[in-house]
């Protein structure tokens, strides 16, 4: 058994999201990203499905140029190649269900840009 938690640790970069894996397993990674208030990930696109829960806090999530506000407890999906972008409404933790094809380091691109 492995074991992570979202809460536990949570450190927030004044800049830009904050990437943390949590697991890494032969299904998938569950990826953290911790948003400081008005902080983006411009838009950007996977080439695999996503779900993303917003754990805590609220966030502005663009699709295909449409906005949808998301709450705390929201789950939502993607398939792959949808554009999509996040910006932060208040301090909020993001969890980021990828396929194991995809990397991690994809993500830290994306909030990096």
């Amino acid at each position: 058994m492995i074991t992570a938690s979202l809460t536990d640790n949570v450190e927030y970069n004044e800049k830009r999201p904050a990437i943390k894996v949590l697991l890494d397993t032969e299904t998938g990674k569950e990826i953290r990203i911790a948003f400081k208030e008005g902080q983006v990930m411009k838009e950007h696109k996977t080439p695999f499905p996503i779900v993303v829960e917003i754990f805590e806090g609220s966030i502005d999530f663009g699709v295909n140029g449409e906005v949808h506000t998301v709450y705390k407890g929201d789950l939502l999906s993607l398939e792959g190649n949808v554009p999509h972008d996040l910006k932060a409404l208040k301090d909020s933790i993001v969890r980021l269900s990828l396929n194991k094809a995809d990397t991690a380091k994809r993500v830290e691109d994306v909030a990096k840009s």
